[in-house]
């Protein structure tokens, strides 16, 4: 293990500056030898990621790579594609296996984002329907080219106010230490991490 790169919006790239974050304290774990790269920006949608992540995160030849997208094209259309979402996620997910074959590739499922905010019904509805849709996306595509995938739809952590911020939709402190162990638990058989190191 000589490189890792965290790609996504803002549940990767955090909300509050300074604030710490899951794939901070996974990147802790790994050692201090590892070089961690976080290329993940508030609001990136997946064509975001594709585009401007992407791209520099394989010249880094990285021997791990989270990539965790998708509520922003959600949250930013009126009509979410989850079928232009599969292909560009699949695209992705086939780049990464061709130019960077021995990285170990983690995705997640995201949680219901609209639990702790206030929406008028028809938005709740519209976001719920959207999230459902491409968290099956994510699910296939994730299977397909035999990507990690870390459960976050229907995890029991979710239903609890405090692993949300103030603003109910970002993760806070506690989320983002509850995500850490929950991804290096995801790679600690394979990568045969101590995890308790991320306590």
């Amino acid at each position: 293990m000589t490189t890792y790169v965290a790609l996504g919006d803002s549940f990767t790239a955090g909300f509050e500056p300074n604030e710490p974050r899951w794939s901070d304290a996974l990147a802790r774990a790994l050692g201090p030898e590892v070089r961690y790269e976080n290329f993940a920006s508030v609001g990136a949608t997946s064509e975001d990621v594709e585009r401007d992540q992407l791209p520099p995160a394989i010249e880094l030849e990285p021997d791990l790579v989270t990539l965790i997208c998708g509520a922003n094209d959600v949250l930013e259309s009126t009509r979410p594609d989850p079928e232009a979402y599969s292909v560009r996620l699949s695209r992705m997910f086939a780049r990464l296996r061709r130019e960077t074959p021995d990285a170990e590739i983690v995705t997640a499922t995201y949680p219901d984002i609209t639990r702790f905010v206030e929406l008028r019904p028809r938005t709740r509805a519209r976001v719920e329907e959207g999230m459902e849709r491409f968290n099956d996306a994510c699910r296939s595509v994730a299977r397909r080219h035999e990507v990690a995938l870390l459960e976050g739809s229907d995890h029991p952590a979710t239903e609890l106010r405090a692993t949300f911020a103030a603003d109910g939709f970002h993760p806070s402190e506690e989320g983002h230490r509850r995500a850490a162990a929950e991804f290096l638990d995801t790679l600690r058989t394979r990568l045969r991490i101590n995890k308790e190191t991320a306590a």
